[in-house]
């Protein structure tokens, strides 16, 4: 096995340079994977440019998800060559991440590939399509059935809502796409939407506490006001599952849409989901939870081309999403 490595690797001096390291300097973990893809995430991007609440020390590589064949494992659970993906934990952040040939981690943070999906597949899908599948799960399990009504999915054109869009329309929902990405539309209706609408279209009304219902429920990816609105909107018994705080963080409301709608709010935390709850994700998303066309989702950058693109994701401009060819 090599000793040195290629990896994306955030320093003071120049970040975003793509640079090599010794095997020695990998974190102590039971099992070595050999990485072949991972993915671009909003968090990696923070990452990328040394956002000090991700990168909490410098030198740092990003990524929040890897995929590909165990190298060592130490504790017997998994064996050379098994194909395998990690996303989330502290991968990546503050964790030395997935942009990178080689990725040492705790046993209890892997999982094998299921057999209907290959390692570009689950990049594909990544944290993006785990957080989009906790969102579904959520609705269903508060009895949001499709003949209940339109479902919302806001920011649908990032990966975590284009993956949301695809899910609930496979299983039969009538998917309501919000997007700042008017070039978009179009690829939103090919994932499953069965209308678009532009951000203007979630009415704020700050000083309103209720507004006329709208949604059955909602998959909400940017928090903030947005958050605030869709909520006021949604119907008796609705449940709004939400993940996201591009928008921002704070919540302006007050408490009539629970107490006067019985409206549930659920939090989607993808990197601590745990392990047996993350293996039934899985388990979905290989069989009925699969988006159709799970190309068409995806664009592929190598390794060496990531700087471009982790400032395009900043900037709000991609839509789907990035695998990385860690060989590339």
């Amino acid at each position: 096995m090599t000793s040195m490595f290629r990896c994306y690797l955030v320093n003071e001096e120049k970040r975003g340079a793509i640079g090599k390291l010794s095997m020695t300097d990998l974190p102590a973990g039971e099992v070595l994977i050999r990485g072949r893809y991972s993915s671009l995430n909003y968090k990696d991007a923070l990452a990328a440019t040394g956002h000090p609440g991700v990168a909490r020390q410098l030198p740092h590589i990003p990524g929040i998800d890897v995929a590909g064949y165990v190298e060592e494992c130490t504790t017997g659970d998994f064996q050379p060559g098994e194909q395998v993906l990690v996303t989330g934990y502290e991968l990546g952040a503050p964790r030395w991440g997935g942009w990178s040939e080689f990725v040492r981690v705790p046993a209890e943070w892997v999982v094998r590939v299921p057999p209907s999906l290959s390692l570009r597949d689950v990049m594909v899908l990544g944290t993006a399509g785990f957080t989009a599948a906790q969102g579904v799960g959520a609705l269903r399990l508060h009895g949001i059935t499709p003949e209940k009504g339109e479902i919302l999915v806001t920011g649908a054109s990032g990966g975590v809502g284009s993956i949301a869009v695809a899910i609930l329309a496979r299983l039969g929902y009538q998917v309501v796409a919000m997007t700042g990405k008017e070039a978009a539309q179009e690829k939103l209706v090919r994932w499953g939407a069965s209308r678009v609408i532009g951000r203007e279209q979630i009415h704020v009304a700050a000083e309103k506490p209720l507004l006329p219902t709208r949604w059955a429920g909602a998959i909400d990816t940017v928090g903030g006001q947005v958050l605030a609105t869709v909520l006021k909107e949604t119907a008796h018994r609705g449940c709004v599952a939400t993940c996201g705080n591009v928008a921002g963080v704070e919540l302006p409301l007050t408490v009539f849409p629970f107490i006067l709608r019985g409206v549930k709010l659920d939090g989607i935390d993808s990197a601590m989901c745990p392990h047996p709850q993350r293996l039934e994700i899985w388990k979905r998303l290989a069989k009925e939870w699969l988006p159709a066309d799970l190309d068409g989702f995806a664009t592929e950058v190598g390794l060496a081309e990531l700087s471009d693109y982790v400032e395009q994701i900043l900037q709000g401009q991609i839509v789907g999403r990035i695998v990385v060819d860690l060989q590339g």
